[in-house]
């Protein structure tokens, strides 16, 4: 069995492992058109920012590795086309001439690219995305002699990048078009806390602000120019989201869903005989909706790729969706949600309430106590847990999982009130603030739904 992998990051890398071990007399083939594999795309900002001593630290596995492993790793690799019916792939080999490759199995693992808006389309040296290795590179050297950094967009990527520049020594303007920062992953009263966070740290943020153009000098930009006015700055970020790489799926005939992703079953099978997807290319299912959603983010990728790995090289196993856990750290304040906000509950049409409960992330009298602020949100009637978000000191967020393991066996706020949590002064109250949430929760769910009293 020949089983081909175009891809070769969290998902490609995933999936080529694992079928391996599924069938050790298979071959698998593995094709990047980068010069690197299997290297943790999240750790990138720490990199910038100098937590994480240099971009090699991020890297898990190496093409040498794979290929003592018995995996055919083969860098510089553009799959550019896919013949379904032959079951062909057409590949270019850095840039030079093409030739076709026949397959048994077929995993289109070709990730995301960030989207580049059309003012942000230029030869001018110092604007960026950050998305892969060479991004995080050809940063580093823009930074050198830098003073100001513009950041476009105030989700996961701009705000971890907003501190990174700061630790750089930058002075730091984060420009966001919506009402807040952070407006696709927290409530708004959540987002607000996030917002001072940033300015507690002399981040300049701009909301409500829409970047028209950029200007340049000598071949170098000199800062953006918006709707309100021209700011200055030596390197500009654009963070101002993603899109899956679909376009190699779309030859061979592969299905997109609503999303603009990749629509699988639960084998990552498409809709296409022997042709399967993984990672941030490809839709997952929201256990907490059961709808498709598209949420690029680094364990649901290796997840998909073990999965399809497994069931390209005959063996069984199913991708078991996702509740929508994220997390990350803006200066001192940690920041975590899953499952539904309230907002996003109330788009869909749920019958939803939140409660929120401020305390501290450990016992009060115990040194270094710190504040944590837990939103739960629920179903009316029937107490069904949809989500929830949690802001404190870094180290106390964590907390986050226990919630994410209740969404996933559609747990209600009573079962958190009776989970039997850990309990030491160093680590939190007698009554855990998710205990004290849990508690509210279920008094708030048995409300008539005309009722805001919570």
């Amino acid at each position: 069995m020949r089983i081909v992998i175009v891809g070769g990051v969290a998902a490609g890398m995933s999936a080529a492992t694992r079928a391996k071990r599924q069938n050790p007399d298979a071959e698998v083939v593995v094709y990047e058109r980068g010069g690197y594999i299997s290297y943790g795309a999240c750790g990138l900002p720490y990199v910038i920012g100098g937590e994480v001593e240099n971009f090699e630290q991020l890297i898990a596995r190496t093409p040498e590795r794979m290929r003592g492993e018995g995996i055919h790793v083969r860098l510089g690799h553009d799959v550019t086309g896919v013949d379904s019916k032959a079951q062909t792939i057409t590949v270019c080999e850095n840039g030079g001439a093409t030739r076709t490759e026949p397959y048994d199995r077929l995993l289109i693992a070709t990730g995301v690219s960030p989207i580049r808006p059309d003012w942000a389309r230029t030869d001018a040296a110092g604007v960026h995305v950050l998305r892969d290795i060479p991004d995080g590179q050809a940063i580093e050297a823009s930074l050198k002699g830098a003073k100001r950094g513009i950041i476009v967009g105030g989700g996961y990527i701009g705000l971890e990048l907003a501190e990174a520049l700061h630790s750089r020594g930058l002075s730091v303007v984060l420009l966001e078009r919506s009402p807040s920062v952070a407006g696709r992953i927290l409530d708004p009263e959540y987002q607000q806390r996030v917002q001072g966070e940033l300015e507690a740290n002399d981040i300049d943020v701009r909301c409500g602000v829409t970047v028209e153009a950029l200007t340049a000098k000598n071949g170098r930009v000199t800062g953006v120019q918006t709707d309100q006015g021209l700011l200055r700055g030596d390197v500009v970020m654009v963070a101002v989201g993603v899109r899956p790489n679909v376009g190699l799926a779309k030859s061979a005939g592969v299905k997109l869903g609503k999303t603009g992703a990749i629509r699988v079953d639960k084998h990552q099978q498409t809709n296409v005989p022997h042709i399967y997807a993984a990672g941030d290319n490809t839709e997952s299912i929201q256990r907490v909706t059961r709808r498709h959603v598209h949420v690029p983010l680094g364990l649901t990728a290796n997840r998909m790729g073990r999965v399809a790995g497994v069931n390209m090289a005959g063996g069984e196993a199913q991708f078991p969706g996702i509740v929508g856990s994220g997390i990350f750290k803006v200066f001192n304040l940690g920041v975590a949600r899953t499952g539904l906000t309230q907002n996003e509950a109330d788009a869909l049409g749920l019958s939803a309430v939140s409660v929120d409960v401020t305390s501290t992330d450990h016992a009060g009298y115990y040194p270094d106590a710190a504040p944590i602020h837990v939103r739960l949100t629920s179903e009316r009637g029937t107490g069904r847990l949809l989500g929830a978000q949690i802001l404190g000191h870094p180290s106390s967020v964590k907390r986050i999982d226990v919630i994410a393991a209740l969404l996933h066996s559609r747990g209600k706020v009573h079962d958190l009130a009776e989970v039997d949590l850990s309990y030491a002064p160093p680590f939190s109250s007698v009554w855990d603030v998710l205990l004290v949430a849990a508690g509210k929760a279920s008094q708030a769910a048995r409300l008539p739904k005309d009722d805001t009293s919570a």
